[in-house]
């Protein structure tokens, strides 16, 4: 089999979505989650071979979660099924019309369980690109090692790395993250992290400048910054360059960095120059707040100019 151009793992959960407040009740709506596997479908919605590696329960949520990925065209013959462990759930509800919370079922879940031996295979075949985030490390001691141990892989058989950061604090403190996830962009060709996440991966306190300097002695190729409504900052040797983002209607922030790294790979894999990735991420990311779910309402190919151009509450006939 040809190698996928992005090979990615980690924990896919399912989400439970609420419109209004949890304590109140009401209906609960079903769906895919995972920093990792919303990059993967939003890279292989857009045309590119994506494939995702990790455990998941034997339970009819893993199922769901297999289903789903499948369905998105995102290749999953890595994927071991754990009879022993539960999949990892999300609770995400509508608190206010300007406030989203999240809760997080995921101790003890089958992702937890992710070791080495479920990677070999997978990056053996290879990949164009391996992305992969900060939070994996943070689930246990053995996924921590598995995700150390494929980025130094990766790195020495040639295979470009791609980090998030994407630092959750309900899972560790910001010491541990940066204990784990510094010496893991040593490894990488691209980092991504928010303004408030890059010293994660250098010394603390440190500004951006100093940061990104170190990053690139390091060997790291691309830095790019999240600003969030403002956009994002590219760091690269030659110069910084910036990018705004699409007048939208935000209703859904949740998953909007990871269709924005998803846009910016397949830019890359598309061989774009940077503004040209940098107009795709904004792009993907313009989608994902637009739209609600992680990733559902992400555009395929042809619909990746549909933002542009168009009024608010546009009606195309």
């Amino acid at each position: 089999m040809t190698a996928p151009d992005l090979l990615t793992f980690g924990e896919a959960m399912v989400s439970l979505r609420s419109a209004g407040p949890l304590a109140a009740g009401g209906s609960l709506t079903m769906h895919l989650a995972g920093a990792e596997s919303n990059v993967a479908v939003g890279v292989a919605r857009l045309g590119h071979r994506a494939a995702w590696v990790g455990r998941v329960s034997g339970d009819e949520f893993g199922e769901y979660t297999l289903r789903q990925l499948r369905a998105e065209g995102v290749e999953v013959a890595g994927v071991s099924r754990d009879a022993d462990r539960p999949t990892g759930l999300m609770f995400l509800e509508q608190r206010t019309a300007d406030l989203t919370r999240v809760q997080y079922h995921r101790a003890g879940s089958a992702a937890s369980a992710l070791r080495v031996d479920d990677l070999r295979a997978p990056l053996a075949a290879g990949a164009r690109m391996l992305h992969l985030t900060g939070i994996t490390p943070a689930l246990s001691d053995t996924a921590r090692e598995a995700t150390r141990w494929a980025a130094e892989a990766a790195a020495a058989a040639g295979i470009p790395v791609c980090l998030d950061v994407n630092y959750r604090a309900r899972l560790w403190s910001r010491e541990s993250a940066r204990a784990a996830l510094a010496p893991l962009a040593g490894h990488a060709a691209i980092v991504i992290a928010s303004a408030d996440e890059l010293d994660l991966v250098g010394e603390p306190g440190a500004d951006e400048s100093t940061l990104v300097a170190d990053l690139f002695r390091r060997g790291v190729q691309t830095v790019l910054v999240k600003l969030g409504a403002d956009g994002a900052r590219a760091h690269t040797p030659d110069g910084v360059q910036h990018v705004g983002t699409l007048t939208v209607t935000a209703v859904d922030p949740v998953g909007a960095g990871d269709a924005f790294t998803a846009g910016y790979l397949s830019g890359w894999f598309d061989g774009l120059d940077l503004p040209g990735r940098l107009r795709r991420a904004a792009a993907l990311g313009a989608f994902a707040v637009s739209t609600r779910g992680d990733c559902e309402g992400l555009p395929r190919r042809a619909e990746l100019s549909l933002l542009e151009g168009h009024e608010t509450g546009s009606v195309l006939r």
